[in-house]
């Protein structure tokens, strides 16, 4: 596997690391940190250390961006990165057949979350015992998606990276140009 021979640790200064994979790679890293901080935002106000209003300021935005973005990587990578690296090279098919599945289950995963966290907003007004069944539902559902999420962003960089690095962004054809 091209993972044994770059390792992460070679990544950033691997000549063939060009902006197309560093652009890309950035998008995970805000994934990663934008679904931390959603974490931590639903987790100060379960824990009571975020007033209601303030919670609704900081965590919807955040979590509808993040939804939104997923959304629209996930189709790049499907309709427009996936088919140009699974024809580089045969021998990953199955990797990115499994990518792909990822992506059905982060989805179901995403709209899970995106109905308990509506159904959690409804709840504040409520209080009490549906606002905490709202918001456990809610851990729950973004817990999984976490999960998921994390663990996929990972196996898609193993995949891919590599790849690129082993034969350079232009005879991929996925070298950005011009300014």
């Amino acid at each position: 596997m091209l993972i044994a021979r770059y390792p992460r640790e070679q990544w950033d200064a691997h000549a063939n690391l060009g902006e197309m994979a560093r652009f890309w790679l950035s998008r995970h890293l805000m994934f990663r940190e934008l679904s931390v901080a959603i974490e931590e935002i639903a987790a100060q106000f379960r824990a009571g250390r975020l007033p209601p209003i303030e919670f609704t300021r900081q965590f919807v935005p955040r979590l509808q961006f993040l939804l939104n973005q997923l959304n629209v990587h996930h189709q790049i990578e499907d309709l427009h990165y996936f088919p140009i690296f699974r024809a580089a090279d045969t021998e990953l098919a199955r990797g990115f057949d499994v990518l792909e599945g990822d992506h059905h289950h982060i989805h179901v995963d995403m709209a899970r979350t995106a109905e308990t966290a509506n159904v959690l907003l409804r709840a504040l007004q409520a209080g009490g015992d549906p606002l905490r069944r709202a918001s456990d539902n809610y851990a729950d559902a973004s817990g999984a998606l976490l999960k998921g999420l994390l663990r996929h962003l990972d196996d898609e960089e193993d995949l891919i990276v590599p790849l690129i690095l082993d034969r350079g962004e232009e005879a991929l054809g996925v070298a950005h140009h011009g300014g």
